[in-house]
């Protein structure tokens, strides 16, 4: 913890580590309480310092110091930036906050533009680390563990530990980095101090799987070299056993991609729009009339046959939703996009990774979840060779919302998550203004809690790289907000 002494009017408070956020929550609290003004205080950090009390005086027992969460989430954030500045700058917010509530929110203020350029910057160090880390094998047996190298920007190295752990449980693994090291042996997490480049192993068998899997996935129709290199600077290139491919797959890349064009169907996949209906014929949606399903497999089975709108007929199927039928919480989309039309499967395109992805980091078991649409069919526009997602219009979420009223009366969430506009349509029965009432949750007449956010195909349509990974952040926080309220 934070420890402080008086020189002359000046508060020296003294850090244990460069992300000891503790021991500067503590140290702000003092000080904010008992009216210390920060130019009035100096923060340094020195690790081997005395832990004997701190001299700062006591908070205020009858002193209020109330900020909003979302400081105190983003302070957790920066406090692993490398600026020595940012323990001052994060005080002087709390100082502000006091007498400004709304200053979060006021984006020229220029602490909020250094706010938010410090977290982007921790952010996208944090993504590096998790896309560019390589393990490689050392010992045999019993002895057998796995060993990365890794060169941050920031003091990321702790806050990243966790995702590492749910990623790689299963094996034993050591990170080394120039700042600090993570170590899991099977059970536990330890975080100890920094390494030497000449402490990781050299290159292993392994690498070979690593350059045979990168060949494969490379895609050269979609191949930007300066956007490549923006997201995978130079500096990672030693550490990545695919790196020696780079140059020869971009210098074969319009070949490829020739050749990849060549080989492409020139239509969708055969879809059901011939096979009648299994329970009913194809009347008018006036007139469907469907029997009552006892349970969500027997509900799935009836929405093969579905006519209820024109969207069967160029669909390759019904994409039904999936999870347990006794799942607390239902994340409800938009439509099945183009894979999704393919395999039958909801989420498990693009935007369902990256909903995969983030879901993982806020610790919510998609396997434990219900996941369904709010249009059951995949909806497009032609374009060459390619079916353009479109959006469906109020007709068709109405006419599917049938499907979707049946899945929850046989689930009965506790909670249901609207991903996006049209799904906030469906589950509400008006439009909804997404980006203003982003995180609130509305209760319905039934009592049924709907969450509002974003659908994550809106993060994979943001061009800047920083920028998205601002969002995925935001969308984070709201998948934890999600977390809280599955547990209330």
């Amino acid at each position: 913890m934070a420890r402080a002494q008086l020189n002359l009017a000046i508060h020296v408070v003294r850090l244990e580590s460069q992300t000891d956020f503790a021991g500067w929550r503590d140290a702000a609290r003092r000080l904010a309480t008992n009216d210390i003004p920060p130019e009035d205080v100096a923060w340094q950090v020195e690790p081997d310092g005395d832990d004997g009390a701190s001299d700062l005086p006591a908070a205020q027992a009858d002193a209020r110091l109330v900020v909003p969460r979302d400081f105190i989430e983003r302070a957790e954030t920066v406090i692993c930036h490398c600026d020595p500045e940012r323990f001052s700058l994060l005080y002087r917010l709390l100082w502000r906050l006091r007498s400004e509530p709304k200053l979060l929110s006021i984006a020229t203020d220029p602490d909020i533009r250094r706010l938010e350029a410090i977290e982007k910057a921790v952010h996208r160090d944090i993504h590096k680390m998790r896309a560019f880390v390589r393990f490689r094998k050392i010992g045999e047996g019993a002895d057998e563990r796995y060993v990365a190298w890794f060169e941050p920007d920031h003091f990321i190295v702790e806050r990243n530990a966790d995702f590492f752990v749910r990623r790689f449980t299963g094996m034993r693994w050591t990170i080394l980095t120039p700042l600090a090291s993570a170590d899991w042996d099977g059970e536990r997490l330890a975080i100890g101090p920094g390494a030497a480049r000449r402490d990781a192993p050299a290159q292993d068998d392994a690498e070979a799987l690593w350059r045979t899997y990168f060949e494969n996935i490379f895609n050269p129709a979609r191949l930007k070299v300066k956007a490549m290199q923006k997201e995978m600077p130079k500096k990672y290139w030693r550490n990545l056993p695919e790196a020696s491919l780079i140059p020869d797959l971009i210098a074969g890349a319009d070949g490829a991609a020739s050749a990849m064009i060549d080989r492409m169907p020139t239509s969708p996949a055969p879809h059901h729009a011939k096979v009648k209906a299994k329970h009913w014929p194809t009347p008018e949606p006036a007139d469907v009339v469907a029997p009552e399903a006892e349970d969500i497999p027997e509900l799935r089975e009836e929405a093969k046959g579905c006519r209820r709108c024109p969207l069967w007929r160029d669909a390759t199927q019904t994409v039904f939703g999936e999870g347990p039928d006794n799942a607390f919480v239902i994340f409800v989309g938009e439509q099945p996009g183009d894979q999704e039309d393919l395999a039958g499967k909801p989420f498990i395109g693009p935007a369902g990774k990256v909903f995969d992805s983030i879901l993982d980091d806020a610790e919510i078991d998609r396997r434990k979840v219900y996941v369904t649409n709010a249009v059951k069919h995949f909806k497009f526009e032609p374009r060459g060779k390619r079916r353009i997602h479109s959006k469906p219009n109020a007709g068709e979420i109405q006419a599917c919302r049938w499907w979707l009223d049946k899945e929850l009366d046989l689930i009965k969430p506790n909670l249901v998550v609207a991903l996006g506009a049209t799904a906030a349509q469906s589950l509400l029965g008006k439009a909804v203004p997404i980006t203003k009432m982003r995180g609130d949750v509305v209760e319905r007449e039934d009592g049924l809690r709907v969450f509002l956010t974003i659908h994550p195909s809106f993060i994979l349509r943001i061009r800047d790289q920083e920028d998205k990974e601002a969002e995925k952040e935001r969308f984070l926080r709201d998948m934890r907000k999600v977390r809280e309220l599955m547990g209330s």
